[in-house]
């Protein structure tokens, strides 16, 4: 499976100027829900390879970033369709809810 952690740096290019629906997870290594969530989210990626991109952010690593966006807690998961924010959410959720979110913006 290839790499799905990004930086700052590539957030324009593969986030806001995907053709396709992007899904950022944004976590912090020391984070225990974010720990978690990651086999969910790395799961997630691979079924939607070719659909739907799905990338995972450092929070502390890329805290302007995370700044920008307004995310004061963690894991913060937000989808994108067409460059703007689609949905949000906050901690914990299955992989059912992330699909069901997913497959409403494909």
């Amino acid at each position: 499976m290839k790499d799905i952690h990004i930086k700052e740096a590539d957030f324009k290019k593969l986030v806001l100027e995907s053709r396709i629906p992007v899904l950022v997870d944004f976590y912090a290594d020391w984070c225990g829900p974010c720990k978690r969530m990651a086999p969910v989210v790395e799961a997630l990626a691979e079924e939607y390879e070719g659909k739907a991109s799905v990338f995972k952010i450092d929070a502390d690593e890329c805290g302007d970033l995370a700044a920008e966006l307004g995310i004061s807690s963690i894991p913060a998961l937000i989808f994108f369709k067409n460059g703007k924010e689609a949905e949000r959410c906050i901690g914990m959720r299955s992989a059912e809810t992330l699909r069901r979110t997913m497959d409403g913006l494909l």
